[in-house]
């Protein structure tokens, strides 16, 4: 027997799919050990990483260079009762390969902030679940 919440599970493609759809997401990490959340423009890499271009200089560099993160970015209609949500959750790194960082300076997103002393972090897609909301009203 299965229960219907309302949502629908999201295969890995999908999940993916519906990232790439959506400019901003939210970095989820441990800052002074407590949890802290940050949104931020992203995009997907060729292999699914999270590529987020932010200042070197920042304290979310600091913060989450080499520790395990999660990343989530979501997209609702309130009027319809439905919309997705996505998670990843992986290593985050910056990019310091000389090549790589070139190539993403190219093919990778621009920062929405003006910033001279830029570099990318790399948020790999270890684990990637989401689910949908499908479309219910109030009276259900």
């Amino acid at each position: 027997m299965s229960h219907n919440d309302g949502f629908r599970a999201l295969a890995r493609q999908e999940c993916l799919r519906l990232l790439a759809k959506v400019p901003v997401g939210r970095i989820v990490y441990t800052r002074q050990a407590l949890p802290a959340v940050l949104p931020v423009n992203f995009g997907l890499d060729t292999d699914s990483s999270i590529l987020v271009r932010t200042s070197a200089a920042s304290d979310l560099v600091h913060a989450v260079n080499g520790v395990v993160v999660a990343f989530e970015a979501d997209d609702f209609n309130a009027a319809e009762h439905s919309g997705w949500s996505v998670v990843v959750t992986g290593r985050a790194t910056a990019v310091t390969d000389p090549a790589e960082h070139e190539r993403l300076s190219r093919t990778g997103p621009l920062s929405w902030v003006v910033t001279r002393d830029w570099i990318f972090l790399r948020i790999e897609a270890e684990m990637v679940t989401g689910r949908e909301l499908v479309g219910t009203s109030a009276t259900d």
